[in-house]
């Protein structure tokens, strides 16, 4: 997990710009490769920022016959199944039929996208998620540039947006709330919970299959940016309840297309509301922070 304290300077607004799509609805376009004219010239790739569960599927009866034969010349005795996938897999050896297999990413427990590993390192990453032991906490951040869905063959007749990954890691959330720096005068046992709150929200979104420039900053947020867990704990210090978590079309969209994230806490004894927000550009594949986290006032 990163603290980033980098601060980028807000883009100089344009009014000639499609601003971004409202929380839950569709993502960008899918790039055009025959339009041309203005419709191009608008269009922008559909990239993708998720929090989720990565699963390994047999594409085909014979690569799973394949796979069973490799199973029976290691030595896999004493090893549940997910233990022995993951051992088969590590060897180097068999290397191909991690080629071969079909990479499912889940989100909240629902298929969503197929991935595509872009070389061996993703290979490595992949089967890395695979763990041999898991855990109901356990999460998968993909990063990529979604495609059209895949054809019937590639994964056993499951048609879903295909994702080509640039950047994939997987942790706990136990370890992630462990790794984040605590406010003054909070102890662990009351930062954890916090922490953990705040994760959830963002992660049981509905719809958040991180594809929309909403959900892309949310999910950035949960995992790069340990302010909002701090802010939380300091909070429920104060007798304040998670209120609300919105994100909105920044005024300072223009060129670049900007998203604020606003946090409000409500006290749970005068039932007054503060809020805080970040901004953030979600223009490329990479979201980054434009401001830091500050007090926000309705306007």
């Amino acid at each position: 997990m990163e603290n980033s304290d980098g601060v980028a300077s807000p883009a100089v607004p344009s009014p000639a710009v499609v601003p971004p799509s409202s929380l839950g609805g569709t993502g960008p376009p899918v790039p055009c490769g025959t339009c041309g004219g203005a419709a191009s010239s608008v269009s922008s790739p559909a990239y993708v920022y998720a929090l989720g569960r990565i699963e390994a599927r047999f594409p085909s009866p014979g690569t799973e016959k394949e796979f069973a034969q490799v199973v029976g010349r290691s030595d896999t005795a004493g090893l549940t199944d997910r233990e022995a996938l993951n051992t088969v897999l590590s060897n180097r050896e068999n290397r191909y039929l991690a080629r071969e297999l079909c990479w499912v990413f889940t989100v909240d427990g629902m298929e969503t996208y197929v991935l595509t590993p872009r070389d061996s390192q993703d290979i490595d990453d992949l089967i890395a998620s695979l763990r041999p032991t898991p855990r109901s906490t356990d999460v998968d951040v993909v990063i990529g540039l979604r495609g059209p869905n895949a054809p019937p063959d590639l994964c056993n007749g499951l048609m879903l947006p295909m994702v080509r990954i640039d950047k994939l890691y997987s942790f706990d959330v136990d370890s992630l709330i462990k790794s984040i720096p605590r406010p003054k005068d909070t102890s662990a046992k009351d930062a954890g919970p916090a922490a953990e709150e705040v994760f959830q929200r963002v992660m049981h979104i509905t719809g958040n299959a991180g594809a929309t420039d909403e959900h892309r900053a949310l999910n950035y947020l949960a995992v790069r940016y340990p302010a909002i867990y701090a802010k939380t704990a300091e909070q429920f210090g104060h007798n304040a309840s998670l209120s609300a978590v919105e994100v909105r079309p920044s005024p300072l969209s223009g060129a670049r297309r900007i998203v604020e994230v606003i946090f409000s806490y409500t006290n749970r004894a005068t039932d007054v509301t503060d809020k805080f927000f970040v901004r953030l550009d979600v223009t490329e594949k990479f979201p980054f922070l434009v401001t830091k986290l500050s007090p926000y006032y309705d306007r």
